[in-house]
């Protein structure tokens, strides 16, 4: 970003040819996209010590507790995932994933690969100001700042971030203003993920192939799934804890036939996340008496969930970010750094 306009934005996968980037497992956190920063100050025509500010779309002091913030260290067992998680923790990988993250400025300035030095050499950690950034506020950020709307709800769904999987926010001119928020272990996205994984495909990857599969088949569970979703009030929800084996029968495994069994539980998912998409959405539009929704988060990415929000919600105008996913996370950390330092509204970076 510079001067509230945006210069460039690319995902990393486009030069290293794997998709995402790196497989979805916490202790990939330290691997930064160093090919696509490259790209963008090559646009720029600047090189790493020139930038003013850096934005990182996770702010992992929002999982420290008073005790942690107070230590310099905290513990992890060699073998994480033969011990149970401890309480203060989402996960048994949050101590190696958070290390991960709050290391991350000097991974920047000395973890690039030797081919791309001419624009990294030579930078310190003091060339830059630093800012780690809520991790549903960057979704958020991402949607509304590059959204047409001056005024406009916002609505992010995801796996997770920090803490929170679901994030109601009020946008206008260059603020936005936290609603609400859902919070772990009740997560739409972890839920269309962990089906993901049942039907045989990789989590966190190829929920849009279930969101296909969807389209083959008859809604023959959707009270299996219904059961499993209770809506709250101030636009909370819960979702219990179900063995999808138990439920459905055996997993499906990588390439193994698809039957009218797995159609159906693909097109029955989908079906109720619409239902409860759309309940949410109600409840925002009559909380925020808004016009205009903003959305982002990977649970945006699924466009049959799209279409049937716009032709259902009583929201006149719906706006998508395009990149919802975890990738538009940079660029909506970058929009929201860069509007609260010029106090002035980004201009639209989609229509101009």
């Amino acid at each position: 970003m510079q001067d509230a306009q945006l210069v460039a934005a690319v995902e990393d996968e486009r030069y290293i040819h794997f998709h995402h980037g790196k497989r979805p497992i916490p202790f990939s956190t330290y691997e930064l996209p160093f090919h696509a920063i490259d790209y963008c100050l090559n646009v720029a025509g600047i090189t790493l010590k020139e930038v003013d500010e850096v934005a990182y779309s996770f702010d992992p002091y929002i999982l420290l507790n008073e005790e942690h913030r107070s230590k310099t260290h905290i513990s992890l067992p060699l073998e994480p995932s033969a011990y149970p998680t401890p309480e203060e923790w989402v996960s048994v990988w949050d101590p190696l994933f958070i290390s991960s993250v709050i290391n991350a400025p000097r991974q920047l300035v000395d973890g690039w690969p030797h081919h791309l030095q001419p624009r990294f050499i030579n930078c310190k950690q003091d060339s830059f100001r630093w800012s780690f950034v809520n991790h549903h506020l960057s979704h958020a950020a991402s949607a509304f700042h590059a959204s047409p709307f001056h005024e406009a709800a916002v609505l992010t769904l995801d796996g997770r971030g920090e803490k929170a999987t679901t994030a109601y926010y009020l946008g206008r001119e260059n603020d936005l203003l936290p609603i609400s928020q859902v919070n772990l272990p009740h997560s739409l996205g972890l839920l269309y993920e962990q089906v993901t994984s049942y039907l045989g495909f990789l989590h966190s990857s190829d929920e849009y192939k279930v969101m296909a599969l969807a389209s083959y088949s008859k809604p023959e569970f959707i009270n299996d799934f219904r059961s499993m979703i209770t809506r709250h009030n101030n636009g909370q929800y819960t979702i219990d804890n179900v063995n999808l084996e138990e439920r459905f029968g055996p997993v499906r495994r990588k390439g193994a036939e698809f039957t009218q069994h797995h159609f159906n539980i693909a097109h029955s998912l989908q079906a109720v996340l619409q239902e409860k998409v759309l309940e949410l959405t109600e409840w925002l539009h009559a909380y925020s008496k808004a016009d205009n929704l903003c959305m982002a988060g990977g649970v945006a990415l699924n466009c049959v969930l799209n279409a049937y929000l716009r032709d259902n919600s009583s929201f006149k105008n719906i706006w998508i970010q395009p990149a919802a996913g975890d990738a538009g996370t940079a660029l909506g950390a970058a929009l929201w750094i860069d509007a609260k330092k010029k106090k002035c509204r980004t201009k639209n970076i989609y229509n101009g």
